[in-house]
This record gives structure tokens, C-alpha cells and sequence, in this order.
């Protein structure tokens, strides 16, 4: 079987086992999921411009949610995060900033330079959710664009191109 084959049958069983337990499945493209990180970054450029760096990640974090909101963009703030280990659910204090459209996970920082734990928990809020995409954007910098990452995961990659 090849890897695009493979990749299709693991979408398809991931949207029949998501419908039998009637959960939320990305009815997206790869284009249509990064053109919304894509407006969710310019939306974050827009916070930065008129704030700057400097700031407590909290108040980058309304911003940016008043932002989304005022753009027609769905947006959970502080969504809790459950860790489920074999049969057993955690319910943890873990929260990740902004979830947008279901789809988008966005964790934010303040700090001088992001370090792999940052990257790790982006991804790993990211995978827990089961959403395809996630970013991590740093607020203490000059050019937010350089310092803001993106990362994507075997959902985004089961997704059609277009």
C-alpha cells in the first residue's frame, strides 16, 4: 500500500470513528487550515503593532481573542486540556490559550527566546486536542512573523490538499 493510500484510508477511518462518537472531525483542506494560521497570524501581527512588546501574555491573549472574534473567527479561551491515559481520563490544569474554529491551536508566549519545552507543549496541546495545526507565537519580539511557528500533525497531513 502506499503512503498516500495509507494516508487516505487513515483519514477515512479517522471520520467514521469521529462520526460514531459523534465528535467535532475537520471538514478542512491543507490550504483551507493554513490559510486560517495564516489569518490568525495577521491578526497577531495587528495585536503586536499596536501594543508592541512588553506586555503580560494575558493581555496579548484578550487582544488577539477580541481580534479573532471582531474578524467572524469561532475562538475558546483557557480551553482545558484532558490527558487520557489508556482507559483512564486526567483531568489536569493544563489549558491552552486560544482555540480557533476547532482547528487552530494557538499558544502564546512573552519571552525573550522560545525554548523546545515551548515547542513541546504547542505540539503536544495540539495532538491531545486532535486538531491539525497548531502555533506558537511569541509577543517580546520586534518581528513577530520570525518568531512565530507553526506545526502540524498526522491529521493535518491525512487532510485533502485542496
Amino acid at each position: 500500500m502506499s503512503l498516500n493510500c495509507f494516508i487516505l484510508v487513515y483519514y477515512l477511518i479517522l471520520r467514521y470513528i469521529s462520526t460514531l462518537l459523534n465528535l467535532n472531525i475537520i471538514e478542512m483542506t491543507k490550504k483551507e487550515v493554513t490559510q486560517l494560521s495564516y489569518e490568525i497570524l495577521g491578526c497577531a501581527i495587528k495585536v503586536h503593532n499596536a501594543l508592541g512588546p512588553g506586555l503580560l501574555e494575558s493581555v496579548y491573549e484578550k487582544c488577539l481573542k477580541y481580534e479573532l472574534i471582531k474578524q467572524g473567527y469561532e475562538v475558546e479561551q483557557q480551553l482545558p486540556v484532558a490527558i487520557v491515559y489508556d482507559e483512564l481520563v486526567i483531568d489536569s490544569d493544563l489549558r491552552l490559550d486560544l482555540l480557533v474554529n476547532k482547528t487552530v491551536a494557538v499558544e502564546l508566549k512573552t519571552v525573550e527566546n522560545i525554548l523546545p519545552v515551548h515547542e513541546a507543549q504547542t505540539i503536544t496541546y495540539m495532538n491531545l486536542l486532535k486538531v491539525p495545526q497548531s502555533l506558537l507565537i511569541n509577543f517580546y519580539t520586534t518581528n513577530i512573523s520570525k518568531s512565530s511557528k507553526p506545526f502540524v500533525n498526522e491529521i493535518f497531513r491525512a487532510l485533502p490538499d485542496e
